[in-house]
């Protein structure tokens, strides 16, 4: 039985929907954005800028962290909410240390966990037994995933394309900026299911299936 499972998904394959349906059927704990609340506890960020942050990398920021840049609040208007003048890490790099340490103490207790590397972190983490670990990869057609947008932001056809392609722009970039692996990569991952063939219910079902047979 897997005590530990997590949700890697492209925007709009119904990633969360599914992750959340695996944790009630399996009684697991879930975490998604509740990381965000812990982290701003845990970093002094605050969770609207750690939801702002988190996935947000760009080119610049990438130029700067192999420059070795680092950050220091310098202003009345430091969003950081660390100390005035004190050198820390980038802030990309304080949220991702925060969240690593959120997703590290919430294995306490069999949970799944959707996305934030989680099933980097938890790979290369001695604090579990890695037979207790399964990390999944839910992907959808492109057709399914703008009606799934469509429907769910009222989002127009176009407005909803480039919304999935930025989206998932980006949560390669983090993924690809913190850890050794590749977003998506099926090396990376114990099951890797297209939610449009199968559908939401019964993606849940095998994930919950596998769980309970491994």
């Amino acid at each position: 039985m897997k005590k530990y499972i997590t949700i890697s998904r492209e925007y709009g394959s119904g990633g969360r929907l599914i992750g959340k349906m695996v944790a009630e059927q399996l009684g697991y704990k879930f975490y998604d954005k509740e990381i965000i609340l812990m982290a701003a506890e845990e970093s002094g960020l605050s969770a609207e800028f750690i939801e702002k942050t988190e996935q947000n990398i760009s080119s610049g920021w990438l130029y700067n962290l192999l420059l070795g840049t680092t950050f220091a609040g310098t202003s009345s208007g430091n969003t950081s909410g660390q100390p005035m003048g004190q050198a820390t890490l980038p802030l990309q790099d304080q949220v991702f240390n925060a969240e690593r340490k959120i997703i590290l103490d919430l294995v306490k207790e069999p949970c799944v966990i959707v996305g934030r590397c989680a099933d980097y972190i938890l790979s290369n983490s001695e604090a579990i037994d890695q037979k207790d670990l399964l990390n999944v990869f839910i992907y959808a057609d492109m057709d399914e995933k703008l009606k799934r947008i469509e429907e769910i932001y009222k989002e127009s056809e176009g407005d909803a394309r480039k919304q999935i392609i930025q989206i998932d722009k980006r949560r390669a970039n983090h993924y690809n900026t913190f850890t050794e692996n590749t977003w998506g990569d099926r090396k990376n991952y114990d099951m890797l299911i297209n939610s449009s063939s199968v559908g939401i219910e019964a993606t849940a079902k095998w994930i919950v299936e596998l769980a309970k047979r491994a």
